[in-house]
């Protein structure tokens, strides 16, 4: 007879990395999220260990991921969450899969499609979750995008603009922008995966890659403004845009069809608010709301201009309410996939298809030429 205490109580989740990912995205997320707990959290920073338990008074702290995986091996976790530097991902989901944990990775899975069907290959032989953090499935705009898509609100897309743009010309340093190839630094695999796996999502597979890539800014090492197109199995068009030297910025979608455009400025909202410390839990059906004057315009040239523009050059189109962002939805979907053997709400297979086409782009960009990937 089962246990119904083992049945619903919480999942003990082991997080290894406390920087941006770890601190601002997986922890406060885990723990807005019903049926997992945050047990143990790993960072060699003592400043940052304060940190993790200031913010979360039940956490235990330590120094080393050896440490989770410790933890992990004497049956102490039920999940490890790696959000640490790019270069440990493989390393690390490897060994929490071997100790017998199931196991959410940070964007990117790994450096190639290839580490990330071995990891996927790996998960299944041990019939174990393995699933990767794509949480902008879940920003706001992308998920009125794929309603609009859905709808056939736009008509047939034939070609898909999406941005991340920043303006920052000093370069940070740290490993994100490190010229090493085994950190994997640069934008293409960093936004570059947000885009690449927001365009596969909606679009399918894609069929050819071209891409231009380039080191702007004095002292950078890594790309910092790079530009890739698709060319999807059904026709669309996806063009791709990541950079921190954009002083003017341009839309973060632009998606145009047989019947209709929509345009949609500004980022969703739901990052800033966590680096703010607000919490999903606390803010409740106000969580990812953006307010109607950054909602996107849905139309085409020729109808009357969105109310309250300024000219008609403003744009065309009526307001289309933003849907709410929904990163709390992420976890959920783990801890039900953990709770009931489904499928986790990202897998490391579609994690591949996203590194075929970022593999497929950089080699596009050293080439000069166009690439299947």
């Amino acid at each position: 007879m089962s246990d119904p205490e083992a049945v619903t109580a919480p999942r003990r989740v082991g997080l290894i990395g406390y920087g941006l990912a770890g601190s601002v995205f997986h922890a406060p997320l885990i723990a807005a999220t019903d049926g997992l707990l945050l047990d143990t959290v790993s960072t060699r920073n003592p400043e940052r260990q304060a940190q993790a338990r200031a913010e979360h008074p039940q956490v235990r702290t330590v120094a080393t991921a050896e440490d989770v995986l410790d933890r992990a091996t004497a049956g102490a976790l039920d999940l490890i969450v790696v959000a640490s530097p790019n270069k440990t991902h493989v390393p690390l989901a490897t060994a929490a899969l071997e100790a017998g944990v199931a196991v959410v990775v940070d964007k990117p899975l790994a450096a190639t499609a290839a580490e990330a069907e071995a990891l996927a290959a790996l998960a299944d032989h041990h019939g174990l979750l393995l699933s990767v953090f794509q949480n902008r499935r879940w920003d706001n705009d992308f998920r009125t995008v794929r309603q609009l898509v859905a709808d056939g609100a736009l008509g047939e897309v034939q070609r898909f603009e999406s941005r991340f743009e920043r303006w920052r010309p000093q370069p940070k340093g740290g490993w994100r922008e490190s010229g090493d190839p085994i950190e994997l630094g640069g934008l293409l695999y960093d936004l570059g995966s947000h885009l690449v796996d927001q365009a596969l999502t909606l679009f399918g597979p894609a069929i050819s890659v071209y891409a231009e890539s380039d080191i702007r800014r004095p002292g950078a090492e890594a790309d910092d403004d790079t530009f890739f197109a698709l060319t999807h199995a059904g026709g669309v068009r996806s063009h791709l845009w990541v950079s921190a030297t954009t002083a003017q910025l341009g839309p973060r979608f632009r998606v145009l069809g047989s019947r209709a455009g929509y345009v949609k400025y500004g980022l969703d909202p739901q990052e800033a608010a966590l680096r703010a410390g607000l919490r999903p839990a606390t803010e409740g059906a106000t969580w990812g709301v953006e307010p109607a004057s950054h909602w996107g315009r849905l139309g085409a040239e020729g109808d009357a201009p969105a109310a309250g523009t300024p000219s008609p050059e403003a744009g065309a189109g009526q307001p289309v309410p933003t849907l709410p962002g929904a990163y709390p939805a992420y976890y959920a979907a783990v801890a039900r996939a953990l709770r009931d053997g489904g499928a986790p709400p990202v897998s490391a297979t579609e994690a591949a298809a996203t590194l075929r086409v970022l593999e497929a782009a950089r080699r596009s960009a050293a080439e000069g030429r166009t690439v299947t990937p």
